[in-house]
Parts: C-alpha cells; structure tokens; sequence
C-alpha cells in the first residue's frame, strides 16, 4: 500500500494531462504549481513543414489541484495563465505586429472515478475545458481554444515495488464547430533512488478533421490553438521527493511529428505538495 501511496503521488506531478488511473483517498487534496515553455519557436509540423510569421514563445504558469471526495472518487481542476510573444520576423518581412500576451488559458474542471482496483486499477474520468481564453486579432496570438472541450478518459495502471506502468486513451470533443481528436498515450516510471524517480511517456493526438471552423490569418501564422492539431510526442520526467508532503519535478518532451503545432521541444518544471 506504502508504494501504491508513493506511485499515485508521482503520477500526480503531471501538467493538466491528469491521465493516471490512481485517485486520492478521501478528504485529501494535492496541489502543484508548474510552468512550461516552448520558447522562440519559429517552425510548425505540416506537410509540408511551415515556418510562423515571427518567432512565437509560449509559457504556461499552471495551478493543478486534486481533491478526494472518496476513496474512488477524485475532483480535479487546473487554471493556466498563459504568457505569449511574438518576436523576430522568420522571414525578411513580417505580416504581424510583435506583440504579448498575458491571461487566462483554458480553465478545466473535472472528476475521475476508480472502478477496477485487483492489482491492475481501471478508473475512467471526464474532464470540461472553459472557453476561457483570450485572442488578439493584430497579432495572431491566442491563449487557448475558442471553443469548450469535453474529455472522457479511459485509465489503466499497476504499482510495484519500484516501478509503474500506467496508459490512457479518450478523445476531446470540442464545440464552436473545433474539430474532435483521439487521444492515446502512457508512462512508465522508475525509482532510481530513494528519492529519485525517473519516467518516460508517449502521447498522441490525432484530430478527426471534422471542424470547419474559419481561423483567421493571423492567429494561423503564430500556430496557437489552431485547428486541426495533432503529434506524436514523447519525454521524460525527473520527480524529487523532498519529503512526505514536498517535491519537485522537471520535464522534457518533444515530437516525432505532427500538424499544426510547434517543431521545437518543450520544458517543465514543478513544485507539488500534499496534504
């Protein structure tokens, strides 16, 4: 039970990809505060590859936090603050305006519910994205999706004694005629160290180009939240315990390919504590 409590903390380090099977036990709560950056990026996967109109940075300072309301059953939430810029021109001559932005992305709510738990765990849980985001239309820059975001998840995970394995699959399903997309991924996480855990993931999305949704110009040279987006993504994670209620974490994760979403890595950092 010990290293189920230790795994289900590490699983929780994540970004808003609250993807683990594992729940709080009742009346305890989690909370991490990241931030992640994909920073002057100025190419964007396609077929063929396509460059942005200026170099675009895009930070996230991210509040998580989780809640149980039982021991099966877990309230989850997350508010990004975004902090986007458009820099250098890529090309001689830029369309848009530099420009920065700084507010909300989109708020997500949601709950998850262990129904399986015989040394594999089986939980599902379903998550509401707010279409509470901010665009400006001389620059191009968007803080998040212009639409609302329904995600139901399927969780599968096991503990050992040194190690977990865990995987998810769903999809997102958007309105303002956004399109839908599958979701697939999963981790495997290992203790290296008393304090040391080490993890790698997969993640995949691939948009079902069912959205006809008109996205203007500006906001399609800069490549944030446009539609249609998809990758296959992969990483690797470093969790910190500084004690029983303290840790950190750091990540890294880049793209095997994709469409419409930025050809360069991106970096996290985390500090989570429990109570």
């Amino acid at each position: 039970m010990k290293d189920l409590k230790i795994i289900a903390a590490i699983l929780f380090t994540g970004t808003l990809f609250a993807q683990s099977p594992w729940t709080k036990k009742k009346n305890e709560a989690y909370l991490q505060l990241s931030f992640s950056s994909i920073s002057n990026y100025s190419e964007l996967f396609g077929n063929p590859d396509y460059a942005t109109d200026r170099e675009i940075t895009d930070n996230t300072l991210q509040l998580y936090t989780e809640y149980g309301l039982s021991d099966k059953t877990t309230l989850f939430g997350s508010v990004p603050l975004k902090m986007v810029q458009s820099g250098n021109p890529t090309l001689n001559i830029a369309i848009t305006p530099e420009g920065s932005e700084t507010s909300l992305g989109n708020i997500q709510l949601g709950v998850k519910h262990n129904f399986y738990n015989k040394k594999w765990l089986i939980s599902g849980q379903i998550g509401v994205e707010a279409n509470t985001s901010t665009y400006t239309a001389t620059s191009g820059l968007r803080t998040g999706y212009d639409a609302w975001t329904v995600t139901p998840l399927i969780l599968v995970g096991r503990g050992f004694n040194n190690w977990y394995i865990q995987a998810f699959t769903g999809v997102d399903i958007r309105t303002n005629n956004y399109s839908s997309a599958y979701k697939l991924g999963g981790e495997v996480g290992y203790k290296a160290i008393d304090w040391l855990w080490v993890a790698g993931f997969l993640d995949g999305v691939a948009s079902f180009q069912n959205g006809e949704v008109v996205i203007p110009t500006n906001n399609g040279l800069t490549g944030l939240y446009v539609n249609n987006q998809s990758y296959a993504a992969f990483g690797l994670k470093l969790i910190g315990e500084i004690n029983d209620k303290f840790g950190t974490n750091v990540g890294i994760g880049g793209a095997l390919g994709g469409r419409n979403v930025a050809k360069k890595p991106a970096f996290s950092v985390g500090f989570y504590y429990k109570l």
